[in-house]
C-alpha cells in the first residue's frame, strides 16, 4: 500500500510507531532544491542517505544527485542510474550527440558507440566497476577503466561480480560461438549459452551455467559438461555461500530431480519453483518436492511429511543452519512446520514467513485466524490486528527485541516487544529499524499529511515527506534520513546529545 507524494516514487508507504526514550540534537543540512519534472522513479542509496533522479533543464535530461543538478545530455540511459552499496559512489550513462559515456561521481569515461543493458554495474563492495562498451559492431567490457577483449556480442544481464567482488564473470558471443569469460580467461564454446543461467559462486573460484551443444540441454560447471538432460529448473543453479557445492534441477523424461554436487536426488513429480536453498554454512540442502499429489519438504535427502502444499518463499534455514521451517497447508488449513514439529492450526499464513532471528533461536510467523491476523513468536500468539505490515517481523541485531507493524482499521502502530506504541495515519513501510545495539527503535510516521521520524518515542521535525529506507542509524548511535519540506532536500541527522 504506497501514497503518492509530489508525483514521486521518493515516497514512503504507511505503517504505525512505538520506542523508549533517548535525548537527541536535531540537525538539517540544506542539499539543494528538489527539480521538477521527475522522469522515471528515483534511485537511493541502500541506506537510504542518498537518491538521484533524472529531470529536465532547456529541453534536455540532467541527473540530480542529492539535490545538485549535473550536467545536461542528449539522453540518459534507462536504468542506468546506481549507487554503490556503501552510498560512496554514484555512476550513470550518458549520451552526448551520438555516443555514449559513462559518468561516474561526476567524471566522464570514454565515449563508445553504445552502453550494455543492465550495466554499468559497481561490485558488491563498491570499489569495482564494469560495464558493456560497443565500439564501431564490436563490443567489450571495461573493468576498473580497462578495456577487455572485443566479441560479437555481450549476453544480456549476464555481467557479474563475485560476492567477494574479486571476479567478474559474463556471457560474450564470438562467431563460431558462446563462451563463458571469468576474469578475463574464455570458457569452452558452446553453440549457446542461456545467458540468464549464468552463476558464479560466492567467493568467484566457480562458475555454472545452461548450454546447448548439438540441439542438447547441457549443465556446464567450470568447463565440465554434465549429461544431457529434457531440461534444467529456470534460475535453478545455486552454489552454497562458501561456493564448495553446486545444485540445480533437471527434467529425466516425466520426472524431476534435483542434483547436488553432480549426484542425482530421488526422482519426483515436481519440484517447488525457487525452493532449492542451502543453509548459510553450505552443510545441508532443502527443497519443496510433489510426489503424487503431495508436497514434501526434503532435507539432505530425507522426506518429510506429505502436505497439500507448502508456501511459496516459505522454506528457510535459520542462520547457523541447524533449524530449518515451513509453512505447509492441510486441507484449507495451515501450518508452520518448525524443526519437523506443526504449529497449531491457522486460515492462512503470512508471505515471506516463518522468519528466524539473527542467532536462530527465536522464530516467527504471520498468522490468520477468524479475519484477524496476529504474529506467533517463539509460539506465542501475539494481538489481533486487521492487517500486519510484510516484511516483519524485525528482529534487534541481538535477536533479544522484535517489532511488528500492524493495522487497527484505517490507522497503523508499530508493535515493539508486546506493546502497541501510538496510532498514526501512516509510517514508512520499510522504515522500522532496530539501531546497531538493540537498544533503539526508529521509523518515520504521518499525521494531518506531515512526516517526521519518531527515535524512541520522540517525534522530531515534520516535512512533507520522508525519503525510502529512513531512518537509518550509525554505529555511533546517531540516526540519519532524507526529507523534503518546501522542495529543499534535507540531510537530517539526529545526534545523541
Amino acid at each position: 500500500m504506497r501514497r503518492a507524494v509530489l508525483c514521486v516514487a521518493l515516497c514512503a508507504a504507511f505503517v504505525g510507531g512505538l520506542a523508549a526514550a533517548a535525548d537527541y540534537e536535531v540537525r538539517e543540512q540544506a542539499l539543494g532544491p528538489v527539480s521538477d519534472p521527475l522522469l522515471g522513479i528515483p534511485v537511493f542509496s541502500e541506506d537510504g542517505l542518498h537518491v538521484a533522479y533524472v529531470s529536465v533543464r532547456d529541453g534536455k535530461p540532467v541527473v540530480c544527485h542529492d539535490g545538485k543538478v549535473g550536467p545536461a545530455y542528449t539522453d540518459i540511459g534507462a536504468g542506468s542510474l546506481k549507487f554503490s552499496a556503501d552510498g560512496k559512489h554514484f555512476v550513470y550513462a550518458a549520451k552526448k550527440v551520438d555516443r555514449w559515456c559513462v559518468v561516474l561521481d561526476g567524471v566522464e569515461g570514454p565515449l563508445y558507440d553504445g552502453i550494455g543493458e543492465g550495466t554499468p554495474l559497481f561490485s558488491p563492495d563498491g570499489t569495482r566497476l564494469a560495464y558493456g562498451a560497443k565500439k564501431g559492431d564490436k563490443w567489450c567490457i571495461v573493468v576498473d577503466g580497462a578495456e577487455g577483449p572485443q566479441y560479437e556480442g555481450i549476453g544480456r544481464g549476464s555481467v557479474m561480480f563475485s560476492a567477494d567482488s574479486k571476479h567478474l564473470a559474463y556471457v560474450a558471443k564470438k562467431a563460431e560461438g558462446a563462451v563463458v569469460v571469468l576474469d578475463g580467461k574464455e570458457g569452452p564454446v558452446h553453440q549457446m549459452i542461456l545467458e540468464d543461467t549464468l552463476t558464479i559462486s560466492p567467493d568467484g573460484q566457480h562458475v555454472a551455467y545452461v548450454a546447448i551443444d548439438n540441439n542438447k540441454l547441457l549443465v556446464v560447471a567450470d568447463g565440465k559438461t554434465a549429461p544431457g538432460y529434457d531440461g534444467v529448473g529456470e534460475g535453478s543453479l545455486r552454489y552454497s555461500a562458501a561456493g564448495n557445492r553446486l545444485a540445480y534441477v533437471v527434467k529425466k523424461g516425466d520426472k524431476v530431480v534435483v542434483i547436488v554436487d553432480g549426484q542425482e536426488g530421488q526422482p519426483y513429480d515436481g519440484i517447488l519453483d525457487q525452493s532449492v536453498l542451502f543453509s548459510r554454512d553450505g552443510r545441508h540442502v532443502a527443497y519443496a518436492a510433489l510426489k503424487g499429489q503431495k508436497l514434501h519438504v526434503v532435507v539432505d535427502g530425507v522426506e518429510g511429511p506429505p502436505y497439500d502444499g507448502i508456501g511459496a518463499g516459505s522454506l528457510v534455514f535459520s542462520s547457523d543452519g541447524k533449524r530449518v521451517a515451513y509453512g505447509a497447508w492441510k486441507g484449507e488449513k495451515v501450518v508452520a512446520v518448525i524443526d519437523g514439529q506443526e504449529s497449531a492450526e491457522y486460515d492462512s499464513m503470512g508471505e515471506g514467513t516463518p522468519v528466524f532471528g539473527p542467532q536462530g533461536k527465536r522464530v516467527a510467523f504471520a498468522a490468520k485466524k477468524n479475519g484477524k491476523w496476529c504474529f506467533v513468536i517463539d509460539g506465542q500468539e501475539g494481538a489481533l490486528y486487521d492487517k500486519l505490515g510484510q516484511g516483519m517481523p524485525v528482529f534487534s541485531a541481538d535477536g533479544s527485541r522484535v517489532a511488528y507493524i500492524a493495522w487497527k482499521g484505517d490507522k497503523m502502530l508499530v508493535v515493539v516487544d508486546g506493546e502497541e506504541g501510538p496510532t498514526y495515519d501512516g509510517v514508512g513501510i520499510s522504515s522500522l529499524e532496530f539501531s546497531p545495539d538493540s537498544k533503539h527503535v526508529g521509523y518515520s510516521a504521518v499525521r494531518g499529511g506531515r512526516w517526521f521520524v519518531v527515535v524512541d518515542g520522540v517525534e522530531g521535525p515534520q516535512y512533507d515527506i520522508i525519503l525510502k529506507n529512513c531512518p537509518t542509524f550509525l554505529a555511533d548511535g546517531s540516526v540519519h534520513y532524507l526529507a523534503i519540506r518546501d522542495r529543499v532536500l534535507y540531510h537530517v541527522t539526529h545526534a545523541p546529545k
